[in-house]
């Protein structure tokens, strides 16, 4: 038996998988036939893809695997929002979860074992950071729930669009997220359309340049703030990224893409925070020149946290606003906040090896 430690083929790209099979001196067309069996049909088991040859499947068994995440616990809440908590290598646990709606299905996806950035009103913030999650980490949270929920890749019924919102800050984690999003796009993979994949950045301008030029996907911004005082309290990446850079990035991301090309705007609502008329309209005159999407996102609290919801009216008021403005604008209904699935509420269990309070931003972090 070889005393390498097998690769696991659930974090290979397209290309990444035809690297793999020429170094066993295999044709690429079987690293095609590899990566259908594990995403389009959920299969781990390298002696039930039958279309191998018994001898490659045998090596298979000898140099790699198809390792998912473990599952810890699973909840579901009462308006149907699945949440999964994920072993993953060295002992930490992600959060991952899913969201049926009419006609779709969201599945929310970590990006790193916690998260350095400590935005004010988040619970994965709070808890530190701990690791970058692989390629193989992210795309098996996908694999994991496409298997709990019984469906396939294309199914109408199961995860049509995955979002990369739950824990972590993905630019920070570049080298694992952009070969997992295009597993998530390539029609041998998941399929989905680049619309159907969304990464929310809390704003980590010189990836988001690299992201524009590397994978096309949709983009999310978490804003939370019209002018750069109160984001620098709600968002610190905000000091060293502030709101101008930050958003002519945003319009170059954009940038000859398109007219149905928008950049989404995430805005959690803060009583007495960042939720006044003045806010609203200071928010119109940022955006301007930029094409937007804003979702308004009701805050969901978790233990320790100082904030408060903003009133529905206040709510409702802010969203009047920003139409009348000719910004479009929705209100995200919280979902799943009766077992800490909401926007904001996802923590996991890790050990937090950063002591981030009143350290420096990295530029990138590597595992």
């Amino acid at each position: 038996m070889s005393s390498v430690e097998p690769i696991n083929l659930l974090g290979l790209d397209r290309d990444g998988l035809a690297e793999f099979f020429r170094g066993l001196g295999e044709q690429p067309f079987r690293s095609q036939q590899v990566m259908q069996w594990i995403h389009q049909h959920g299969v781990a088991d390298f002696e039930a893809m039958t279309n191998l040859g018994k001898a490659l499947r045998a090596r298979l068994g000898e140099t790699a695997e198809v390792r998912p995440p473990q599952v810890l616990a699973e909840r579901e809440a009462a308006d149907g929002t699945r949440k999964w908590l994920l072993r993953m290598d060295g002992g930490n646990a992600v959060e991952t979860v899913f969201i049926p709606e009419a006609g779709r299905g969201t599945l929310c996806v970590s990006s790193q074992v916690g998260c350095s950035l400590d935005c004010a009103f988040c619970a994965t913030g709070a808890q530190g950071f701990n690791r970058n999650l692989s390629a193989a980490e992210i795309l098996g949270q996908v694999w994991v729930a496409n298997r709990a929920l019984g469906f396939r890749p294309r199914d109408r019924r199961g995860i049509t669009n995955v979002v990369l919102m739950g824990m972590g800050e993905p630019l920070h984690n570049f080298r694992a997220v952009v070969p997992a999003m295009r597993v998530l796009l390539d029609d041998l993979g998941y399929g989905l359309s680049r619309r159907r994949v969304t990464l929310s950045t809390s704003g980590v301008v010189p990836k988001i340049d690299q992201l524009r030029e590397t994978c096309d996907v949709a983009l999310a911004v978490s804003l939370h703030a019209p002018d750069d005082a109160l984001r620098d309290r709600l968002v610190p990446i905000n000091r060293k990224y502030p709101l101008a850079e930050l958003l002519a990035a945003c319009r170059r991301y954009v940038r000859g893409r398109g007219s149905k090309t928008s950049i989404t705007f995430e805005y959690v609502m803060l009583d007495g925070v960042n939720d006044s008329p003045e806010h609203a309209r200071a928010l119109v005159r940022r955006l301007q020149g930029i094409p937007a999407k804003v979702n308004l996102i009701p805050f969901n609290p978790f233990p320790g946290s100082t904030f408060r919801r903003s009133p529905d009216a206040a709510i409702q008021r802010f969203s009047e606003i920003l139409h009348h403005k000719g910004v479009r604008t929705t209100v995200r209904r919280p979902r799943g906040d009766d077992i800490e699935a909401a926007c904001g509420q996802l923590a996991g269990r890790f050990e937090d090896r950063t002591r981030r309070r009143g350290r420096q931003f990295p530029e990138v972090q590597h595992a």
